[in-house]
C-alpha cells in the first residue's frame, strides 16, 4: 500500500462506510428523506430524523430501527427558527455531533401566478428556502466549523433547474428550488475552507405524498414516457446519490447539483 497525504488508500468499501457518523435528516419521516434516512443508517450513521408529526416519526424510526440502523427523533416544524436551532441543540445533546446535514424538508403550492396566494409564497419559502439556511448554519456553526469537516445535502429539484410547464402551477415552489441550487454553491464556496463540503440532489417525479396531486394530474405513464429510461424514480434511486455526497468519496465534491431524474434534464437543457 502507497501513502496518500496522511492516509492509507481506502478501498471502495471503506470510502462509503459511514461508521461513527451523524445524520441529521429533515423531513425525514417519509418519502426521500426516509430513502436517505435508510441509505446512509445502512452504511452505519446513527440517524436523528426530524418532521412535524411524532406518529411519523416514531413509525419511520421504528422502519429504520427494523433495519438495525441505530436512529432516534425530534418533532419540529423546520420553517420556525426556533424549533430548527432546537433541533441542532438536542441532537447534539444527544448524538455528540453532526458530521451530515440532509436539509429535505420541503413544501409545494398549486395555484396560478396570477392568484397565487401571498401567504402561501411565504410558507413555501420559510420550509424549502429558509429552513435551509437556518439548520447548516447553526449546524455548521456548533459542530462542523469547529471540527473542519462536514457534509451538506440540500433537496432541490429539477423544478428549479428550468421553468415550469403548462400544468404545473406551482410558482413559488419552483423559484424556491432555484433558490435551493444557489444557495447550495454560494455556500459550497464560503464553506469549503472548512472541510465542509455542500452538494444538492435534484430528484425528478418520485411517488410522495407531495407529487400525489401532479402525478395524478399529469398521469404517471405520461411522465415516464417523456424520460429517457422511461420510468420516473422509485424508493431507491436516490439512495447511491446521497451515499456518494455524504461519503468520504465525495470528498472532492462540493457545489454540485445532481439530477436524479431519468434523463429529464439532460433532453429539457436545464
Amino acid at each position: 500500500m502507497t501513502l496518500m497525504g496522511n492516509e492509507m488508500k481506502k478501498s471502495v468499501h471503506e470510502l462509503f462506510d459511514l461508521t461513527g457518523q451523524v445524520a441529521l435528516v429533515t423531513g425525514g419521516s417519509r418519502g426521500l428523506g426516509l430513502q436517505i434516512a435508510e441509505s446512509l443508517g445502512d452504511a452505519g450513521a446513527r440517524i436523528m430524523l426530524s418532521s412535524r408529526k411524532a406518529a411519523d416519526l416514531e413509525q419511520a424510526v421504528a422502519h429504520l430501527q427494523a433495519r438495525g440502523i441505530d436512529a432516534s427523533w425530534i418533532a419540529a416544524d423546520a420553517a420556525d427558527e426556533e424549533q430548527a436551532r432546537g433541533v441542532v441543540t438536542q441532537t447534539l445533546q444527544r448524538l455528540g455531533q453532526i458530521d451530515i446535514l440532509v436539509n429535505n424538508a420541503g413544501a409545494s403550492w398549486g395555484a396560478p401566478a396570477e392568484d397565487h396566494p401571498l401567504e402561501a409564497w411565504d410558507k413555501v419559502m420559510n420550509l424549502n428556502i429558509r429552513s435551509l439556511f437556518v439548520f447548516a448554519q447553526a449546524v455548521a456553526k456548533a459542530s462542523m466549523i469547529p471540527r473542519r469537516h462536514g457534509r451538506i445535502i440540500n433537496i432541490a429539484s429539477i423544478a428549479g433547474l428550468s421553468g415550469n410547464a403548462t400544468k404545473m402551477k406551482t410558482i413559488a415552489y419552483n423559484t424556491s428550488k432555484g433558490a435551493v441550487v444557489n444557495f447550495t454553491r454560494a455556500l459550497a464556496g464560503e464553506w469549503g475552507e472548512y472541510g465542509i463540503t455542500v452538494n444538492a440532489l435534484a430528484p425528478g417525479f418520485f411517488p410522495s405524498k407531495m407529487t400525489k396531486g401532479l402525478l395524478a394530474a399529469l398521469g404517471e405513464d405520461k411522465l415516464a414516457a417523456a424520460a429517457p429510461l422511461r420510468r420516473i424514480g422509485d424508493d431507491e434511486d436516490l439512495k447511491g446519490a446521497a451515499l456518494l455526497f455524504a461519503s468520504r468519496a465525495g470528498k472532492h465534491i462540493t457545489g454540485q447539483i445532481l439530477a436524479v431524474d431519468g434523463g429529464v434534464s439532460a433532453i429539457h437543457g436545464a
